[in-house]
């Protein structure tokens, strides 16, 4: 992976995580901007990992449904492919449209589809229904460790302002 896509994955995940965290500072003023910032920089590096990990589980399932696996090293993010993906987790913000949202990441699914057919012959259809089972199930995962972070978050004390 190139240093250029590392970067563009790395900031969609900071944007898509401060989409989700910036919400709840609105809603609770007292948090302390240390603790905003020790939330923010892991759930960033976790869903810059999550998308980092799209093509790669995509390509897994494409192997899985094949008979014979697919000659290669798999599907890899190219600058042209996470740029929508960029886009969409810089429009995460609730208050910009999460509708819209989802529209773009069906979109980056869709753009991943077609190389991932093309390298493995599996056809469009085959490789998007991949990219949505890869897609859904790193969503939940995720989803998962939020839930779990908030509920061990909700435990914590909160930290006044210094």
């Amino acid at each position: 992976m190139s240093p250029v896509v590392v970067f563009l994955l790395l900031f969609a995940g900071l944007s898509e995580a401060a989409g989700r965290i910036l919400p709840l500072v609105a809603r609770r003023p007292g948090m302390s901007r240390t603790l905003v910032a020790g939330l923010l920089l892991p759930a960033g590096l976790v869903e810059g990992a999550v998308f980092a990990l799209w093509p790669l589980t995509a390509w897994t399932l494409a192997e899985l449904v094949l008979s014979s696996p697919p000659p290669g090293t798999g599907l890899e993010w190219t600058p042209s492919l996470v740029a929508p993906l960029v886009l969409a987790a810089v429009l995460a913000f609730p208050l910009l449209g999460p509708l819209l949202h989802l529209l773009l990441v069906v979109g980056v699914g869709a753009g991943l589809a077609g190389p991932l057919g093309a390298a493995t012959g599996l056809g469009w259809w085959g490789a998007a229904g991949c990219v949505a089972v890869a897609g859904a199930g790193l969503g939940v995962a995720v989803e998962g460790v939020r839930r779990l972070v908030v509920r061990i978050s909700a435990a914590r004390v909160p930290e006044t302002i210094t």
